[in-house]
């Protein structure tokens, strides 16, 4: 990646110029094109160390900068109080194309994450109903970071936790007991209340809880395009003793204590607000002792990270988590948080109201339905999961360029047409087709300002992939595609693409099929389609 070599380099030059070390660079990418494809604010951050202007310091960073003889980059330039902007060359540009059509698939794979090992959690609703609109923001997230996560070089396991254990599930037995205790309303506890027989609230619960995860979570979870490695019941960690044998080690460490019948974890001393209780003053161990127990148990799995996306309810037990990581030997980083926030659904521009405990609300299934998947998964994947979401129902089904799924695809089935007429099936075959006989030489050709637009953006994949990894806004993916997709539409209507000049024609055909592979891997990192006909 061009942004890392830059880093590199302006390291360099900052020890070459200052003799001094420093791993504070950052390169971003400028909002405005006059300022450069690249820039860095490092003028300003080592001002204050060495004592002069930041306008100085870049004219004598540049100057070692260009003593590199660097053929990546047109030209480099100062601006601002001390910004250092980079411009990438033609030829830099023109070879990159070469570089997408070779790699293909794999372009954007990346080493970073070290073969380390991750294990993903998200929906892991109760198994107390139907999967709902607000789970679907969790599994489109999660199913896609998992695929980030994949493709940057780690080995991912993708987990849903059953909580089939405890009041949730008492309260589903009082729901289709009937009894005042009712918790959930709707059609499916009608329906339980006729097929389950029970005396007990727990044992009613636990049998609807087996069949609602069974015969509405499972194939759900399927038709959202997720395949789960590892189905975890909670219930499991009672019947293993786990979770007895994590209190008495907590206990010999002494990062417990009795208070009024009940016993605590001393999670202040972690950072927390206040302690936490595990067992209570009537025997019963919270779903928190489960959640330290489960801790352990991945941990003892051999993984390195632990990844959770949960719902904004949520939010009030990062401190107490990361208190429990850290008393069992481990690093609070080792275990991340996700908090996504409620997805309100629209339609005709009025807010649809939903609630599971009343029985009213929009299953995953009838939105899916309603709007196919590709469409589902990319409305989730818009915005940040800290930043509420409003579902457009109307523009979800419109079948057109306002639509963002129906604009990006139609990048990708314009250029299959376009091959299609040149019979070229694959990328590949662009090097032997009788119709275009590829030449690296012709990449020359290609010098108009669209193009080198496209290719910029083509080139910048690998780059989405690493913030993707680190940060985990996978928001920034359909940013992205957005962005491509524009680009593509703007070249097709600048630039003819098959003329009577055989070699610009092979070039625009080659830039083409490099924009068709970074489209279709953009997408399946989505886990949408990328149709050949529309």
């Amino acid at each position: 990646m061009v942004r890392n070599q830059i880093k590199e380099l302006v390291k360099k030059a900052v020890k070459d110029s200052f003799g001094i070390e420093t791993e504070e660079i950052r390169i971003e990418k400028p909002k405005e094109k006059n300022f450069g494809d690249y820039s860095t604010n490092i003028a300003l951050i080592i001002a204050e160390k060495i004592k002069k202007e930041p306008k100085e310091l870049g004219k004598i960073l540049i100057l070692n900068l260009k003593k590199l003889d660097l053929k990546e980059f047109e030209r480099i330039e100062l601006a601002g109080p001390g910004f250092i902007n980079f411009f990438l060359s033609k030829n830099y540009l023109q070879n990159g194309i070469r570089e997408v059509l070779r790699r293909g698939e794999k372009f954007g794979q990346l080493e970073i994450g070290q073969g380390k090992k991750v294990n993903l959690e998200f929906i892991s609703a109760n198994p107390t109903g139907p999967l709902t609109l607000g789970n679907g923001r969790g599994g489109f997230c999660g199913d896609t970071l998992s695929r980030v996560l994949e493709k940057a070089g780690f080995r991912v396991k993708r987990e849903y936790y059953i909580n089939d254990k405890g009041e949730q599930i008492k309260k589903l037995g009082h729901s289709i007991l009937g009894d005042s205790q009712a918790l959930y309303r709707g059609k499916y506890i009608d329906d339980l209340r006729k097929r389950i027989k029970g005396k007990t609230p727990e044992e009613v619960g636990e049998k609807a809880a087996k069949i609602i995860l069974e015969e509405m979570i499972v194939p759900s979870v399927k038709r959202m395009g997720i395949r789960f490695d590892v189905w975890f019941s909670e219930k499991s960690l009672y019947d293993k003793g786990e979770i007895e044998k994590i209190l008495n080690w907590l206990k010999k460490k002494k990062l417990t204590e009795e208070r009024k019948g009940a016993l605590w974890f001393k999670s202040v001393q972690f950072g927390d607000d206040k302690d936490r209780v595990l067992v209570t003053k009537n025997g019963e161990k919270t779903y928190f002792a489960s959640d330290i127990a489960y801790f352990k148990n991945k941990f003892k799995r051999g993984f390195d990270y632990l990844i959770y996306f949960w719902g904004a309810d949520h939010s009030g037990y990062i401190k107490r988590m990361e208190g429990a990581v850290r008393a069992l030997g481990y690093k609070k980083e080792q275990a991340k948080f996700i908090i996504f926030q409620l997805v309100r659904l629209f339609e005709k521009g009025k807010q649809i109201r939903m609630s599971k405990r009343e029985g009213t609300y929009v299953t995953l299934d009838e939105l899916i339905d309603e709007v196919g998947l590709d469409v589902a998964r990319f409305f989730f994947l818009q915005r940040s999961p800290g930043s509420h979401l409003n579902f457009d129902l109307d523009l979800a089904k419109l079948e057109g360029e306002k639509n963002p799924v129906y604009y990006i695809q139609y990048a990708h089935a314009r250029i299959s047409s376009i091959l299609r007429k040149l019979k070229i099936k694959n990328e590949k075959s662009c090097f032997t087709s009788r119709q275009v006989k590829f030449k690296p030489e012709n990449l020359n050709l290609l010098n108009h300002q669209s193009e080198f637009e496209l290719i910029k953006q083509i080139l910048r994949l690998p780059e989405i992939i690493e913030d993707t990894a680190e940060d985990y806004q996978v928001q920034r993916l359909s940013q992205y595609s957005k962005e491509l997709a524009t680009l593509f539409h703007q070249f097709y209507r600048d630039c003819k693409v098959i003329s009577d000049k055989k070699g610009l024609t092979e070039a625009r055909i080659a830039l083409i099929l490099a924009a068709k592979i970074v489209l279709n891997n953009t997408l399946d990192l989505m886990g949408i389609s990328a149709p050949e006909k529309m």
